[in-house]
């Protein structure tokens, strides 16, 4: 009897689903979720808003779980990191056939940079920037979260950061507005394709809104404050981009601003969000947002969760205060009514546009999770992925590419370190089948070379902080023997072999949430290990392994050879094997200035001029804008990386030196590939505004084009100017164009351009 009553009220949901003669998608999905809200009581309409954690479900024992009698009484509208499409076609089957009125659950999961399938943290990724990969990556990992039951992502991360120190800049796209902006749109679309009804997409949410990687000091969860002029021309437009894009939700961010914190505030969640950008998705808080607000000092549990309800919440992660004091604040009249349905009917209309009330087991197909993910064919993309967002850094007379013959040393504590190549945030990652760098460069040199490994060092002398950068399953085996002995074990490999690749850098837990670093150099036993190996006068490469730029100054000066990895994912080892051997050319470029030392963060390119600046070709003047013991140069500039090729660039060419507000002109420059060898160049394009109602940039990212060339091959890169590209929000805060004089820089990257002049009428 129980399935007989399942089935029929299955079919009248059905029958509500099903578009009448003539009705828009839209006014189907209206008229659905009209008719199901009027049969809601509060308490139901409460627990849609209630986000859970699925820490205490496990296959089998969902009947006795306490998530399990709330999802019976309809007071769960979601649950998220529960693996697994036979667990969730289980805790499915109690919303749908043992509550009341048969609403079935979100499935959400941190899907970051990957499912099993694992690409590049998003730092590294935005690296390669192609964009058409970064969507394949995101569309892949769309098609295997859903092949195993989730139906939606807690990504992209599109927060700018300009501070090394803060160990979450491995979760986004870098310092630039413009490419974060760019990457943002192409993440939401590889998620929800064109139709997210569709069985192989999911719904993106894009975090963490707003400013969440401008904290103060570079320290997790911290304050923000900034102007608002700031916020628009900067940090806020890879946020709109998204919505722009579609995004379906966004999560709401730990920080405050303006003094009220993003998850209460008003001003950010409606009056920005809604009113001015027209988003009409949901918002969910992160991780206990609501409740961490009573530490922020603006209420206790009952006031911040209506705060909460009332700047524009839509759903509460963990917290459940909207679930247990909305009752109550609305008998007082803190909040309406109207105000839980509007949140009730957005988490509604995210399960109808994901098919859920036509299907609510349409990703829970076991045929699909047995033969869609961690296939070979998708890990082949990962490693083609992976090389393309290497960066190559330094190669001081062509120590690379390595000739695969010979005899060449391994060394450094994260040379067999499978366990760390994924990277952080991979929560589903196999990471027992992922390969580490010695036996990834053996696989791909064969019999040609004879590979030798050691350990070489610790990850840090410190223990303790060992132990707290390898946590969540990404622990190193610790040698406790004293350090001189483990480095003269390793002088000895490397003194028998050709060449050293020193495996060094950040554990993959080193960077990512809660990781933040104040001094953000090669750990110290780690540097020592580099200075005896370079002592040994044999070439060395840099391996360096980073979710975060580092201050490489003595590297730089000392070290023939740096190929920065990032974590590349699943196939890791692999694709440096590839790149380290010259079966693939370094391609990537640096989305995020590298200081020469901490005390110079935060440093980005496109920051503004003082009214003392530095005369060009100074490094030190009195009363002027400088540092008396370092440059304010970075050690590697915004746009950065190397190839095992060269490319000229020849002037550029305008269209016109004059635009009109209705008209369009052309840049163009030749580039050649000078060398030898087939290779790809990032041709970069920026614009300077000269004189401004408010100061402007030193210059901005306005475009670029990754161009394929053979030896000797040319080609001509163009990018369009209109007035359009050249819009700022002014100090009222109009988006607008100013006439003027505008200069055009078009380089390698954002240090090495040459400039030409155009007028805006």
């Amino acid at each position: 009897m129980k399935h007989l009553s399942f089935l029929i009220c299955f079919f009248i949901l059905l029958g509500a689903c099903s578009p009448k003669k003539g009705e828009s998608r839209d006014a189907e999905m209206d008229r659905f979720v009209n008719n199901l809200m009027k049969q809601m009581t509060l308490d139901e309409k409460t627990g849609q808003l209630n986000l859970p954690a699925a820490g205490d479900i496990t296959t089998g024992q969902t009947e006795s779980s306490d998530i399990a009698s709330k999802i019976k009484e309809g007071k769960v509208g979601g649950l998220f990191n529960i693996k697994g499409v036979e667990k969730i076609r289980e805790v499915q089957r109690l919303a749908v056939e043992e509550s009341r009125l048969k609403i079935p659950l979100l499935f959400g999961m941190d899907v970051i940079h990957g499912y099993e399938t694992v690409f590049p943290i998003p730092l590294g990724l935005s690296c390669s920037w192609d964009l058409q990969a970064i969507e394949q990556s995101a569309r892949i990992a769309a098609t295997e979260a859903s092949a195993d039951g989730i139906c939606w992502t807690f990504s992209p991360m599109v927060d700018l950061c300009r501070d090394a120190r803060w160990g979450r800049i491995a979760e986004g796209s870098g310092e630039d507005p413009f490419l974060g902006g760019e990457i943002a749109k192409a993440m939401v679309r590889g998620y929800q394709g064109d139709d997210l009804s569709l069985q192989n997409t999911i719904m993106a949410c894009v975090k963490h809104f707003a400013l969440y990687g401008a904290s103060e000091s570079g320290r997790d969860y911290n304050t923000v404050d900034m102007s608002h002029v700031r916020m628009f021309n900067e940090y806020m437009l890879p946020y709109q981009a998204a919505v722009d894009a579609g995004a379906g939700s966004i999560m709401a961010s730990f920080n405050e601003i303006d003094g009220v914190p993003a998850t209460a505030n008003k001003w950010l969640l409606t009056d920005v969000l809604r009113n001015r950008w027209g988003f009409n998705g949901f918002v969910v808080s992160d991780y206990t947002g609501i409740s961490e607000m009573i530490a922020h000092g603006i209420g206790d549990f009952k006031t911040v969760s209506a705060r909460a309800l009332d700047a524009g919440l839509d759903m509460d992660m963990v917290s459940e205060g909207l679930l247990t004091t909305l009752p109550e604040s609305l008998k007082e009249g803190k909040i309406t009514e109207d105000q839980i349905d509007a949140a009730c009917r957005r988490i509604l209309e995210a399960k109808y546009k994901l098919g859920l009330f036509s299907d609510p087991y349409r990703y829970c197909d076991k045929t699909r999770s047995e033969s869609e993910i961690y296939t070979t064919e998708h890990r082949a993309i990962a490693r083609h992925i992976a090389a393309e967002s290497f960066v190559l850094l330094k190669n001081d007379k062509q120590t690379l590419p390595l000739k695969k013959q010979g005899t060449i040393a391994v060394i450094g504590p994260l040379a067999d370190a499978g366990l760390n190549m994924a990277g952080t945030w991979s929560v589903a990652a196999k990471l027992d089948e992922i390969t580490g760098l010695v036996e990834g460069l053996k696989e791909v040199a064969g019999d040609k070379a004879r590979i030798f490994y050691a350990k070489g060092s610790n990850l840090t002398a410190d223990a303790e902080l060992e132990k707290n950068a390898t946590a969540l399953g990404r622990g190193l085996i610790r040698d406790n023997r004293p350090e001189r002995v483990i480095i003269d074990e390793a002088l000895q490999i490397a003194q028998r072999s050709d060449v050293i690749v020193a495996a060094l850098g950040e554990s993959s837990e080193m960077s990512g949430e809660s990781s933040s670093r104040t001094d953000i150099k090669i750990p110290d036993t780690q540097q020592n290990l580099l200075k005896a190996l370079v002592q040994t006068g044999k070439p060395v490469v840099l391996v360096l392994f980073t979710g975060r730029p580092l201050a490489l100054v003595w590297e730089h000066e000392n070290v023939p050879a740096i190929l920065n990895t990032w974590f590349g994912g699943s196939e890791t080892a692999y694709a440096i094997a590839d790149v380290l051997f010259g079966d693939t050319n370094p391609s990537g470029k640096l989305t995020t200035s590298f200081p020469q030392n901490t005390g110079q963060v935060p440093i980005f390119y496109n920051h503004k001029n003082t009214g003392r600046p530095l005369e060009e070709g100074k490094w030190f003047q009195k009363f002027r804008s400088n540092y008396l013991d370092v440059s304010n140069e970075p050690l590697y500039p915004f746009g950065y990386g190397m190839s095992y090729t060269t490319f000229s660039y020849g002037d550029i060419q305008l269209s016109s030196t004059t635009l009109d507000p209705s008209g369009e002109l052309t840049a163009s420059v030749v580039v050649t590939n000078t060398g030898t060898t087939t290779g790809k160049e990032i041709v970069q394009f920026y614009i300077r505004d000269l004189v401004g109602s408010i100061t402007r940039p030193v210059k901005e990212l306005k475009g670029f084009e990754k161009v394929g060339l053979e030896p000797g091959e040319s080609k001509t890169v163009t990018f369009k100017i209109t007035p359009e590209s050249l819009k700022f929000y002014n100090y009222d805060l109009k988006y607008d164009y100013e006439p003027g004089d505008f200069a055009v820089m078009i380089g390698a990257n954002s240090r090495d351009v040459q400039t030409a002049q155009f007028s805006l009428k």
